[in-house]
């Protein structure tokens, strides 16, 4: 949202109050937010790194950012060159001199995995970043991505950044649940709202422009996407707590889970989604939020 829908100074807020409640993880990535109109990417960096610069709270703080998506002509990939580009340019923006947890926000058929290994590799013995991820693999690719550190004796992925939430299970759960589990991966679900259809503010198609992201939320506008909102309500009501911290605390349960990753624009935002932290859902609640998310396209 920074530098999107969340202006400088309401980013700030955000960032102060959530490190003041006592978290840590702000994960961000190069291209956010090229998709709007007259961005160039790297605004949301930019505005962490001021935010950074101006708090004097870096060593409060756990950053993460990515490499790999569109950046405009000839600056997409996971090329060694591009990479090692890319990741001057996040530090730049992010005013740090390194990056704790550096992501390939999506897999690269294009290039050797020896090629982009090495690559992060470098970073990390270089002391730019601290640990390197994946973002959007297929169990496949990120199984074989393992392999290869091994035999080259490259910096491995420690964490797996998949699409996840109560209505899009299928990402997740199965092979590369398995995967992240039984190689002792750090599992950080992003779109964990489901691009905020999960906060309960979209009940129909007329609602879709209460938002910049909106129209990211209709294919979810459907019988079973509101079987699943009303199951999170109901569990809401019966907990006191926000839909929203519901859905966070559903991942949070889920075994091999490391957190849940939640955009906010607002300090009101985030005051419901930190209800999750000190939501301990009960076995019962569990069962039916899985009952409402099983079955069904998602």
């Amino acid at each position: 949202m920074f530098g999107w829908t969340a202006t400088k100074d309401e980013s700030f807020r955000v960032l102060d109050a959530f490190v003041s409640a006592g978290y840590n993880l702000i994960d961000t990535a190069d291209n956010y937010s090229i998709w709007n109109t007259g961005h160039r990417g790297g605004e949301s960096e930019e505005i962490i790194g001021e935010w950074l610069l101006e708090s004097g709270r870096r060593n409060e703080v756990l950053l993460a950012t990515k490499v790999g998506m569109d950046m405009g002509p000839g600056g997409r990939g996971l090329s060694a060159s591009h990479i090692s580009r890319s990741a001057d340019a996040s530090l730049r923006r992010l005013r740090t001199d390194h990056i704790d947890l550096y992501q390939a926000h999506v897999d690269d058929p294009t290039v050797p995995l020896e090629e982009t290994l090495e690559a992060f590799s470098k970073l990390v013995h270089g002391g730019q970043v601290g640990a390197i991820g994946a973002s959007n693999y297929p169990a496949a690719r990120l199984r074989e991505a393992l392999h290869t550190s091994v035999e080259r004796g490259f910096s491995r992925f420690e964490s797996v950044q998949p699409r996840y939430n109560l209505v899009e299970r299928t990402d997740y759960e199965g092979e590369l649940e398995d995967l992240a589990r039984s190689k002792h991966l750090g599992v950080l679900a992003y779109s964990a709202l489901a691009d905020g259809f999960l906060t309960g503010k979209y009940r129909s198609r007329a609602d879709l422009g209460r938002s910049a992201r909106g129209a990211r939320v209709a294919p979810r506008l459907n019988e079973r996407g509101f079987r699943i909102l009303a199951a999170v309500e109901e569990v809401a009501a019966r907990t006191e707590s926000s839909v929203a911290a519901v859905a966070l605390a559903w991942i949070m349960g889920r075994p091999g889970v490391t957190a849940p990753i939640a955009s906010v624009r607002s300090v009101d935002q985030l005051s419901q989604l930190l209800q999750a932290a000190a939501l301990d859902l009960s076995a019962e609640s569990m069962r039916l939020l899985d009952r409402a998310s099983t079955g069904g396209p998602g």
